[in-house]
This record gives structure tokens, C-alpha cells and sequence, in this order.
């Protein structure tokens, strides 16, 4: 009996299959145990979790090769194929995984006004409900730190650089002109209608290599992909009205938005003493228009933006009994065509080309000025996301200026000047995710252009730490390079290009609702243009011996959920720049450049009045500016500006608005600088004027109907 059970055990072993133990430890990259890891073989149900040491262990029966699977969350998937005797005692690592969401964030030392790391993206309507910006995208971004008020210009000055060193995107294309034309001392504002785009990124400095020829800043305008409804957009303003509509076909759709501008009430509010007499008001059509075709992998936009403007002023002048006059006529047309292909292999192709044309009919007493300019822009990109810890993002690009002055003088004296210009460019980035506290972007952009014969390289370089859960310190470098503006190459082409680098340590945090943001920053000029004469004229001696540096720091803190109903920002910038350029006799701070520049924003919804009430202020610390009468070169300064201005936008039914704002409304008396006489009186005196910002103090009514095709279209979901 007892060798029968030993005979059946014998057979009934040998029959069943042999059993293999699968062994070992699962570590992170700090060499400590990983806790609850999932450890299998891949298409069976063998497997076990890792415990507290990180060690597991179960028995299979399976042999020959199979894939061992290591899984986790928040950690790379570990897989490894091998034969069934080989995983025994095994001591795994496991990488950690990169997220999107919670992890650092490169942007390249770029600023941020919302919710994403250093960027800032202002929707359509925090635009219009900013008080004191009146619908234009430079009055709202004026708010944030970096930027300089420079009232009587309007455009964008930013960390000690002028308005010309601030290049304008659209879909990433290049836009050359893309503020409207004025006259001297009134300020100007942009071109476009910020109900097409779908966000404005606004870089402060240290931005990506995939953009150039700025010294400064880019800010860049992204149009909406797909629009959410069908809809048509009436306004009636007190200066003029606009419309617009979206038709929806499908995958297409086109949106399409005109308006007509005419000052006549506001410049009606001008006294006489404050140096301006109005032969004709400021008057001004534009159009813009967006189509757009979404396929299953690509998406095709076509844009278009029209302006035709007209204005007829005398201005005070002091070397002169009479006022000055002056006439402008300005036409701009405007094409920007983009192309984007997602691949299943996770490559994205996009690729595009803008053209423009912008002519200025310009008279200046007796004499008159025509200038033409033509310029394009085609680019190709490539990107690769290899793993969640490498992408790459290159391409080329290719810029074509044409431009011609003609001056017409008294007795038909005649001047022409101008330019062509051919600009070639290669860049290349990488981002690089270490870890979800650490990240790099690593960069560099070559240029070369015909018109200066010059070639140069521009490294880029952005390092960010996440320090704890909402903070986050950032480091960026990198060098910028600028082509001479037209100014200056109408009249001399053997001039270099101008230079910046840019160091920059940013701190942010970023959580409940709440945004802090300290950056300091220091930017080293080289190359920059000088000139022997009072302008830059046909006979001036040009060369790029001129320097100079801008160091500061900007703050900025927002809170959106600590008051119910009430969104606010704070934003302070301490600049200390000097440089030498132009016609300085030595290096001085320009007359653009505010050592401090502070500003609070609020808005506020009063659900019982169905209104949403928005006051702003800001202050600016005086100006330098040149006394003749003084041996200090650049030794005084103005007085300071501030300006706080309201709005207040009521809802009147889910498709209507009425806005209503006033821009001064206390009357601060600014002022915007001094004219000097060119040669002293009697008494060896250089007499001076005092300019004064034009209409400093208005109103603005605005009645803005929406009719939509979508019954759930909801005016107060978007205030």
C-alpha cells in the first residue's frame, strides 16, 4: 500500500508542471522602495504588488520568453523581455514619470498673467473689461509688470527697450505694422479686433529661439482654431460701431468683423491751450476676416485684416508762430496663411506664409512724405514629442522687406530713399524633463541677412526648478539680435546688427486661485545705432558704436477666489537702465523709460444688478527728459502720471451688453514732456512748452449685441 502512494505521487509530479519563482526589488531613482507597484507577466494572470522594502515575489508556471511588466503611477512603465528563469532577485529602478499638468513648466523666462507657468494668455473679454484699455490688447497688457506707460506713444515699452524693439505675431507669423499710423503726441493703438484670437501670449523677455528680430519682447496672437457657435457681433459706440458674424459649415467656418472709428467726440472735448486744433477728425475703416478648415489630422487658417485711416491736425509748435500742420493718410493690407499636420507617428508639421502692404500719404506744412513698404514672411517648423522627457521643435524661415521713402520739398526738391532686405534663419529647441521638479530648454537661432551682410548665432538657454507643490524658480539666457530699423537703413546699409542679452531668475507660485510672481532681470546692449545729427537724416553719420544695459524687477501678485465675485491684480516694475544710442552725446536713461511703474486692475460682479464694475489705476514715476538751459544731459524729469479710469458693463439680456467707461476720471493733470526753442532769447534762455496728453481725460459708451444661433449663448457666463 504504501509504495502504491508513493508510485501515484511519483506519476501525479511528473505530469504537473514545474512552477519558477519570479523575484526581486522595485527602487526609485533616490534608491528608495517603491510601494504598490503592479509586477506581472504580460498575457497572463501571474503576477503580485510590490510591499513596504519594495520587494515582490509570486510563482508561474509559464516558460520560455516573456515580458515582465513594472507599472506604477507616476512612474515611467518599466518592461523587460527575457526568459522565465531570468527574473529572479532582479533590482529595478523606475524613472519617474513627467506630468503635464502638476509637473515644472518651461516656457522660456516668458511672463504669465493666468494660470500657466510664466506665460500670460488674456481671453477677448479681459481685454474689453479692463478699465482704461478700451478694447485694445497694449492698453490691457500696460497693466502687467515689465511694461512702461509711455502715454503720449501708446505703444508697447518693455524692460527698458523702445517701441520698435517689440515684434507682433499672429499664428506665428510676423506682423510689420501692426499699430495704426497717428500723429506726433497722440497715441496710437493696434490693428486688430480681439474677438478673433483665442489668446494673447505676451513674452517679457528671454523668449524662444523660434523667434527673432525683436530686442525685447514678442507678443503673440493665436486666432481661434474652432470657433464654439454661429453668431453676429453688433456694437454702436459713441466714436463709431462694428460688426461682425461667424458661419459655421461643418468642418469650416469663416468670421468675419468691420468697424468704423471716428474721434470727432472725443477730439471735440480738446481746449484750444492744449496745443492741438483738429482741421479734420481721426477717422478710420479696417476689416478683418478668418477662415478656417479642421481635418481629421490638420487644420488650415486664412487671415486678412484691412485698415484705411485718415487724420488732419495743427499742432503747437514752439520754434514756430503758427501751428504746424500735419496730414496722414495710411492704408494697410495684411494675409497670413498657416498650415498644421498631426502625424500618428507624433511629429507636427506646420508651415505658413504673410504678406503685407503699408503706404503713408504724410504732408508736414509744405512739404510731403510717401513711404511704401512690402514685406513677407514664410516659415516651416517641425516638432517630435520622442517620450514625455524629450521634444524637439526646428525650422526655417525667410523674411522679405521692401522699402521706399520719397520726401517732396519746397521748389520739387526731391529725396529718395530705401531698402530690400533678404533675411534668412535656422532654429532649433529642445525641452528636456529630468524629473517633474527639473527641466531644460536648450536652444539657438542663426540669422543672416542680405542687406547687412552680417551672420549671427543666438543661444538660448531656460532652466526651471519646481521647489514645492504651487512654486517654482526659473533661470533663462539668451542672446537677441535686431536689424537696424528703417530709419536708419533707408539712408545707410553698411550698419550691423543690434544686440541684447538677457539673464533673467524668475519665483512663481501658483495655487488656489492665487498667482505670485517675482522676477529680476539684466539686459546687456551692444551695437546699438549712433548718429552726428539732431535726426536721422540722408547726410547724418551713422555707426553702431552705441551700448547700454537695463536691470530691474518686476512683481506681480493676482487673486481671484478669496473675494467672491471680485478678480484682481497688482503689478510693480523698478527699472534702472541707461544706454548710449542715437544722438546722445554719453550714456543717459531715454526719455521712455519710467524707474517705477505700478498699477492695480479689479473687477467686480454684482449679481443684483446684473453688472460687472472694473476700475484701474496706475502711476508712473517721472520721465527724464533734456534741459538745454542745464549742463546735465538728460538731468530732469517730468512729473509723475496716473491715471484711474472705470468701467462698468450691464447685462442687459443674455445676448446684449451695455459698456460704459471713463479713461481719467479724476483728471489728473499728466503730462506727457518739454519742447525746447532751437535757439535761446534775448536773454540766452532755450524757452519751452509744456505737451500735454490730447483728450487725456473721455468717455466711451458702448452698446454690444450678440445674436447666436446657439440658445445656450450666455454673455454673463463670459464676464
Amino acid at each position: 500500500m504504501k509504495q502504491l502512494i508513493l508510485i501515484t505521487v511519483f506519476i501525479f509530479s511528473t505530469l504537473l508542471p514545474a512552477q519558477t519563482i519570479v523575484s526581486g526589488t522595485v527602487m526609485d531613482n533616490r534608491n528608495q522602495p517603491i510601494t504598490g507597484a503592479n509586477v506581472y507577466l504580460e498575457g497572463t494572470y501571474d503576477g503580485a504588488s510590490t510591499n513596504e522594502s519594495g520587494e515582490f515575489n509570486f510563482e508561474t508556471t509559464e516558460t520560455g520568453t516573456h515580458n515582465l511588466i513594472i507599472s506604477i503611477i507616476g512612474y515611467e512603465t518599466f518592461m523587460q523581455a527575457a526568459d522565465i528563469s531570468y527574473f529572479q532577485d532582479l533590482k529595478v529602478t523606475l524613472q519617474e514619470a513627467i506630468n503635464q499638468l502638476t509637473g515644472v513648466i518651461l516656457t522660456a523666462g516668458t511672463f504669465e498673467a493666468g494660470d500657466n507657468s510664466k506665460v500670460s494668455v488674456l481671453k477677448p473679454l479681459d481685454i474689453v473689461t479692463t478699465a482704461g484699455a478700451a478694447g485694445d490688447f497694449v492698453g490691457a497688457l500696460q497693466t502687467l509688470p515689465g511694461t512702461s506707460t509711455v502715454n503720449e506713444d501708446g505703444r508697447l515699452f518693455v524692460r527698458g527697450g523702445s517701441a520698435n524693439e517689440t515684434q507682433v505675431f499672429i499664428d506665428g507669423l510676423r506682423v510689420f505694422q501692426p499699430f495704426n499710423a497717428t500723429a506726433n503726441n497722440v497715441p496710437t493703438r493696434g490693428r486688430f479686433s480681439p474677438f478673433l484670437f483665442k489668446g494673447i501670449t505676451f513674452s517679457t523677455g528671454g523668449y524662444s529661439a523660434e523667434y527673432g528680430q525683436a530686442l525685447s519682447s514678442v507678443l503673440l496672437l493665436n486666432t481661434t482654431d474652432v470657433p464654439d457657435q454661429e453668431k453676429t457681433d453688433i456694437a454702436v459706440m459713441s466714436v463709431g460701431g462694428g460688426l461682425g458674424h461667424t458661419e459655421i459649415w461643418g468642418d469650416e467656418s469663416l468670421s468675419i468683423n468691420t468697424s468704423y472709428i471716428n474721434l470727432s467726440p472725443y477730439q471735440a472735448l480738446i481746449p484750444d491751450n492744449q496745443g492741438v486744433r483738429w482741421n479734420n477728425p481721426y477717422t478710420s475703416l479696417s476689416g478683418e476676416a478668418v477662415f478656417r478648415s479642421k481635418g481629421e489630422n490638420s487644420i488650415f487658417k486664412l487671415y486678412t485684416g484691412f485698415n484705411h485711416a485718415n487724420l488732419d491736425i495743427d499742432q503747437e509748435d514752439i520754434n514756430f508762430e503758427d501751428f504746424v500742420r500735419f496730414r496722414l493718410r495710411n492704408n494697410n493690407l495684411y494675409f497670413n496663411s498657416t498650415y498644421k499636420h498631426f502625424f500618428d507617428n507624433a511629429w507636427t508639421l506646420s508651415t505658413g506664409a504673410s504678406i503685407s502692404w503699408d503706404t503713408n500719404a504724410i504732408g508736414i506744412i509744405d512739404d510731403d512724405i510717401d513711404t511704401k513698404e512690402t514685406a513677407s514672411h514664410i516659415k516651416l517648423k517641425l516638432n517630435k514629442n520622442f517620450s514625455s522627457k524629450f521634444q524637439l521643435n526646428f525650422g526655417t524661415e525667410y523674411f522679405l522687406t521692401d522699402y521706399e521713402d520719397t520726401f517732396t520739398g519746397q521748389d520739387d526738391f526731391v529725396f529718395t530713399s530705401g531698402y530690400t532686405d533678404n533675411l534668412a534663419a535656422v532654429f532649433s529647441e529642445a525641452d528636456i524633463f529630468f524629473s517633474n521638479r527639473f527641466a531644460l530648454k536648450l536652444g539657438a537661432r542663426a540669422e543672416y541677412s542680405d542687406v547687412l551682410n552680417d551672420f549671427n548665432m543666438a543661444p538660448r538657454l531656460s532652466l526651471a526648478y519646481k521647489s514645492s507643490e504651487k512654486g517654482q524658480f526659473s533661470l533663462a539666457y539668451g542672446d537677441f539680435y535686431q536689424n537696424p530699423i528703417a530709419d536708419y537703413l533707408r539712408f545707410d546699409q553698411e550698419l550691423l546688427t543690434e544686440k541684447t542679452s538677457h539673464y533673467i531668475l524668475n519665483y512663481q507660485y501658483l495655487g488656489d486661485g492665487k498667482t505670485f510672481r517675482a522676477e529680476a532681470f539684466y539686459k546687456d546692449y551692444d551695437n546699438l545705432v549712433k548718429f552726428d545729427t539732431e535726426l536721422a537724416r540722408f547726410n547724418s553719420s551713422f555707426n553702431n558704436q552705441g551700448k547700454g544695459y537695463a536691470a530691474g524687477l518686476d512683481v506681480f501678485w493676482r487673486d481671484n477666489k478669496s473675494v467672491k465675485y471680485l478678480d484682481y491684480w497688482i503689478s510693480y516694475s523698478y527699472l534702472d537702465t541707461e544706454r548710449d544710442f542715437q544722438n546722445f552725446p554719453e550714456r543717459a536713461t531715454p526719455n521712455f523709460a519710467a524707474k517705477h511703474n505700478f498699477s492695480v486692475v479689479t473687477k467686480y460682479w454684482v449679481d443684483k444688478w446684473r453688472s460687472q464694475v472694473g476700475l484701474s489705476y496706475t502711476h508712473a514715476s517721472g520721465r527724464p527728459y533734456d534741459n538745454p538751459n542745464t549742463p546735465e544731459f538728460m538731468g530732469e524729469k517730468t512729473k509723475a502720471f496716473n491715471n484711474l479710469s472705470f468701467n462698468w458693463a450691464y447685462l442687459i439680456s443674455q445676448q446684449k451688453i451695455l459698456y460704459f467707461s471713463v479713461n481719467n476720471v479724476l483728471g489728473f493733470n499728466n503730462i506727457n514732456g518739454y519742447q525746447y526753442a532751437d535757439t535761446p532769447n534775448i536773454d540766452g534762455i532755450f524757452d519751452r512748452r509744456t505737451i500735454r496728453p490730447p483728450a487725456d481725460t473721455f468717455f466711451f459708451v458702448g452698446f454690444f449685441w450678440t445674436i447666436s444661433t446657439d440658445k445656450k449663448s450666455n454673455q454673463l457666463d463670459n464676464l
